[in-house]
């Protein structure tokens, strides 16, 4: 594949062949490529998005690695968070890419090789773009989720949470079962 000798636009972005061996965002023009995450964080990701959905009001829905356009201006900017709660409007729409006025949280699994990028560059960007909710959790040993919810255009703490953790998204009042997102699953034929 041959690359255009410049800053690729949004229109640029659109037009790359679809490839899911490798995890790929636009930033400021600047196509960043990434190892998929490997298979305990995208258990962890299907988990989290099991436990949310059925909390959610209906108007509002999960969805995983979806394409949300934090600056669709040159240059633009598109990122890929591993979790997204937007409109269930959005969801029915069968959006492509999401605009964050439709979202109302974001979610990052801190990985290796990107978790600065989530700490400090991402939580710059979905606060500036209006995202209310935004938590990163962590896989390590115990398993923890950091929430932040926007506050007069800034990302203010909303508590760090491991084991159970009860959570305010928005006007819906969630729990999660944190360890679940890592722990083996009980075998169903088992003794219990």
């Amino acid at each position: 594949m041959s690359w255009p000798d410049r800053l690729l636009t949004l229109n640029d972005w659109i037009a790359l062949p679809e490839d899911n061996s490798r995890w790929y965002e636009l930033v400021e023009g600047v196509l960043v490529v990434s190892p998929r995450p490997v298979s305990k964080h995208q258990r962890a990701v299907w988990r989290l998005a099991a436990q949310l959905e059925p909390q959610l009001p209906a108007s509002q829905g999960v969805l995983t690695e979806v394409e949300l356009v934090i600056e669709p201006g040159s240059p633009p900017t598109v990122r890929v968070p591993d979790v997204l709660v937007g409109s269930a409007s959005g969801i029915e729409a069968n959006l492509p890419r999401w605009k964050p006025a439709d979202v109302s949280l974001v979610v990052e699994i801190l990985s290796d090789g990107t978790k600065r990028t989530d700490r400090v560059t991402k939580f710059a960007e979905y606060a500036e773009v209006g995202i209310e909710h935004y938590w990163l959790i962590d896989l390590d040993e115990p398993v923890s989720l950091t929430a932040f919810q926007l506050v007069d255009e800034h990302y203010e703490s909303a508590g760090e949470h491991a084991g159970r953790a009860a959570l305010t998204l928005s006007d819906s009042r969630v729990v999660l079962d944190l360890p679940s997102l890592t722990s083996a699953r009980p075998d169903p034929g088992g003794d219990a």
